[in-house]
């Protein structure tokens, strides 16, 4: 019998917290277990310490878990709560995703000072965006704005926007709603025309492989639908080894039995793109989402990732 807490890692932004309290919160409800039985232990990230530059820049996603994955491995640590879209495609031996809480809303929001959506920006507007995707789904509908890097927590994002840095900037909507500022997004962006990052919208939960008493615990927190779209996503993103440097787009939808996934991958100006549809049952989405990432490789040809990856 565990005497005592389970140690959960996290992050320290606000958006991080609220991830780790809900997952602490579902493990309380599901298992019948005192909140004390859970401790949240946040670690700071060297993404976290560094927002002056692109991720591109210093490492790439796996900074934000690095700290984390170091202290699950020795054991200091019971497992770890993430945003999954911060998640490199390959983890650190022994460590696996155990589980996906119920995903939320996957959709980018616009949130503009000087307009309120995308379409209606003036002309040379600025919009402040770390990720290269939206930089590139920006630039291919509007290539007259100007897309500047601009990195940092969610409050400071809407800080600088609200001083007057930028004119506008995007944010997903799952992470505005955790932090129940749903309220400043002027546009929700359709996710056909404005395809979302690779399991956005779903917090993963990260485990060491074997650890039974853990798997036991967050078993019952694992959302199929959920887990079986956002791991056909992610094989999608293995496929064309994405990283922080790759403008690439995906998701998946689930109906319990079959899966259905749209993926597609720009130059960073939008002004080139190649785009894949794949369809199949859920049991197989780990290989459909790695042969649709194949293809459409295959399709884009050896000379689309030369000079900017």
């Amino acid at each position: 019998m565990q005497t005592k807490p389970f140690r959960i890692g996290t992050r320290g932004s606000p958006l991080a917290l609220a991830q780790a309290h809900e997952t602490r919160d579902r493990l309380v409800a599901a298992h019948g277990l005192d909140a004390e039985m859970f401790e949240i232990v946040v670690l700071s990230t060297t993404g976290d310490r560094i927002t002056d530059r692109a991720l591109a820049e210093i490492g790439g996603k796996g900074l934000f878990t690095l700290e984390l994955e170091q202290q699950l491995t020795t054991g200091e640590l019971d497992f770890a709560v993430h945003s999954s879209k911060d998640m490199p495609t390959a983890l650190p031996d022994g460590l696996e995703i155990a589980a996906y809480l119920p995903r939320e809303d996957m959709r980018d929001a616009f949130i503009g000072r000087t307009a309120p959506k995308l379409m209606e920006m003036p002309d040379k507007a600025v919009i402040g965006s770390a990720s290269l995707r939206r930089q590139a789904l920006i630039r291919r509908l509007r290539p007259d704005i100007s897309v500047i890097t601009y990195r940092g927590a969610v409050e400071s994002r809407l800080r600088k926007l609200a001083e007057g840095q930028v004119d506008a900037t995007l944010l997903a909507v799952a992470g505005l709603k955790r932090l129940d500022k749903e309220n400043v997004i002027t546009e929700y962006l359709d996710i056909e025309r404005f395809p979302p990052a690779p399991a956005q919208g779903a917090i993963c939960i990260e485990a060491r492989i074997g650890d039974r008493r853990v798997q036991d615990l967050l078993e019952p927190l694992n959302h199929r639908p959920t887990f079986d779209a956002v791991s056909c996503e992610r094989a999608f993103l293995a496929a064309l080894d994405g990283s922080c440097r790759t403008p690439i787009a995906g998701f998946a939808l689930s109906d319990g039995e079959n899966i259905r996934l749209t993926g597609t991958i720009l130059t960073p100006d939008g002004q080139v793109s190649h785009s894949v549809e794949a369809e199949g049952r859920c049991d197989d989405g780990f290989k459909l989402g790695w042969d649709a990432g194949e293809k459409v490789r295959a399709k884009a040809g050896p000379g689309f990732f030369e000079g900017w990856t």
